[in-house]
């Protein structure tokens, strides 16, 4: 049974169409990793799984049930498919606790004592126990990203979908993130990654897509995305991609 499936999926801006036809299915436990140009679509694609970005035409379904559903009830869906943005989202007015455990009880009805719970021990988890008294702005971007990574675990999701998480990082922080998500992508985690970060992808994926113009253009195992010949465009981006890092 697909955790993420993809049927025909198309979108627009106006008269502009930025996402073609986008068919794929993600499994549970299974990563993967989204990558491809600029504007190539990628980060729409990854919002349209929780709703975040409406689309025009196909479907979308996450654990069976129907996104683009008129009866379906769109923040249940969401709470329970965890997301991490570029930029980390946290509430900068409560303290890093209070961002871990928000989410829990209001949405999942939790108590005060178990969000609390709940929350440090995912705090730990993420190697950050000596901060949640701290707020967001005390914070390395590098930590922050790490605590947006245990609130989104914090809600008990099915999967979880992160959005280009090291972009925004300096480079010696990227690593500290991404350790923390080939911890989760071993214990068997759904995930689908929009990154650039190739040695991510080789380490952890099970499967890439590559994106150019709205389309998915590859849609194969890591070790085919690697290691056999692809597509010219696939190629021209791993081989700017490689030599920049």
């Amino acid at each position: 049974m697909a955790m993420i499936e993809f049927k025909n999926v198309s979108k627009w801006y106006g008269s502009f169409q930025v996402l073609t036809d986008c068919t794929t299915s993600i499994n549970k436990g299974e990563v993967v990793v989204v990558c491809g140009p600029s504007g190539s679509g990628k980060s729409t694609l990854i919002k349209t799984a929780n709703a975040l970005e409406p689309f025009q035409k196909g479907e979308i379904f996450i654990d069976g049930v129907s996104v683009g559903a008129k009866g379906t009830n769109l923040p249940k869906l969401r709470s329970r498919i965890g997301m991490v943005f570029q930029h980390f989202e946290l509430f900068p007015h409560l303290s890093i606790t209070e961002n871990l455990t928000l989410g829990q009880i209001k949405v999942l009805g939790r108590s005060v004592d178990d969000a609390t719970k709940k929350g440090l021990t995912l705090l730990d988890r993420v190697g950050l126990s000596a901060h949640a008294k701290k707020f967001p702005g005390q914070l390395s971007g590098g930590q922050q990203q790490r605590v947006a990574i245990a609130r989104a675990l914090a809600m008990d999701p099915i999967a979880m979908l992160f959005d280009e998480p090291t972009s925004a990082l300096d480079p010696e922080m990227v690593n500290e993130v991404l350790d923390v998500m080939v911890e989760l992508a071993h214990e068997g985690m759904t995930m689908m990654v929009v990154t650039h970060e190739m040695g991510f992808a080789r380490k952890v994926s099970d499967r890439v897509i590559f994106m150019d113009a709205g389309k998915i253009v590859e849609d194969c195992t890591k070790e085919e995305f690697f290691n056999t010949t692809r597509g010219p465009r696939a190629q021209e981006f791993l081989s700017k991609i490689l030599s920049s890092h």
